[in-house]
């Protein structure tokens, strides 16, 4: 069937007499017999209907790959503007930018006290910023565990001004807390104690080995005061009143009332027949001791 249609469109030459009359179109001779018949038979046939699929097929392909081009060409360049991933998860965030064709990178970590790990706690560059595709966003991020500091690495602390001290441990990330005090011979508000989580970690005694204290941790100190100690108090009968007094006043000691046969004295001289209250070894300082004199040394003070 195909050659016979084949056949239809095939030409036999013509002999011209007369060139005046030569019509410039071609004449078409059918050599052979083309029913309508083949015609359709023709057109529903396997091999035509695949023909037009397959130019209709290219002819799809063709524009779906000119519609991503122009798609391309037209988004080529263009600049996003950054979300803002701060005060929220890491990995959420890292999701989300994937989505926005970002690439969310960590540049840092650093334990912050009282957040959770993996929160974002600043970015780069800033939110709002306008930025190409595939940009990389580099983020700092809260630590899950605190770093460690050991004890070795504090400053001296021990006899040291608690002022200072303060200010040098809150350079390392160490906050201070004082939590008590005791009498010291010393300057006041300088540091005896120091614990750390109800443990003592410097005393007089030295410091306790092994200790790491987490950065952003607490520590509790006890510092000294002048005033609340205990002390002795001598027998100070027969001692003359100037040396009765600095006895007392050495000792954080007040004198108090100064009575001779009775009656208070201004300006006293003499010494001392009794005092109150008597000799002890343990009596709290700031304590006032009275005391009774005589222009004579009593005769059993000689």
């Amino acid at each position: 069937m195909w050659f016979n249609i084949l056949k239809c469109f095939t030409f036999a030459p013509v002999k011209i007499k007369n060139k005046q009359n030569i019509n410039t179109k071609p004449i078409m001779i059918n050599n052979s017999k083309f029913s309508l018949k083949d015609l359709v038979e023709f057109i529903f046939s396997k091999v035509f209907v695949k023909q037009i699929g397959l130019i209709f097929v290219f002819y799809i392909a063709v524009a779906l790959i000119l519609l991503l081009w122009l798609r391309f060409y037209t988004n080529h360049g263009q600049k996003l503007e950054l979300p803002d991933y701060r005060n929220k998860p890491y990995e959420k965030s890292e999701l989300d930018a994937r989505k926005k064709k970002f690439q969310l990178l960590i540049d840092d970590s650093i334990h912050v006290v009282g957040r959770k790990g993996g929160i974002i706690i600043d970015q780069n560059p800033k939110p709002g910023s306008k930025v190409k595709e595939n940009r990389k966003i580099y983020v700092l991020v809260t630590k899950y565990s605190p770093d460690k500091i050991k004890l070795e690495e504090l400053p001296s602390l021990y006899g040291r001004s608690f002022d200072t001290k303060k200010k040098e441990l809150e350079l390392i990330g160490i906050r201070s807390r004082v939590t008590g005090y005791e009498y010291d011979k010393g300057e006041p508000n300088y540091i005896l104690k120091v614990y750390y989580r109800g443990r003592p970690i410097i005393t007089s005694e030295g410091n306790t080995s092994g200790i790491q204290i987490d950065k952003g941790g607490v520590l509790d100190f006890v510092l000294s005061k002048k005033s609340g100690g205990m002390t002795d108090l001598p027998n100070l009968r027969c001692m003359a009143v100037s040396q009765a007094i600095f006895m007392i006043e050495s000792r954080n000691l007040m004198v108090g009332a100064i009575t001779r046969d009775g009656s208070l004295v201004d300006n006293p001289s003499g010494y001392v027949i009794r005092q109150t209250p008597g000799p002890t070894d343990e009596l709290p300082m700031e304590s006032s001791i009275d005391l009774e004199i005589s222009d004579k040394l009593p005769s059993d003070c000689r």
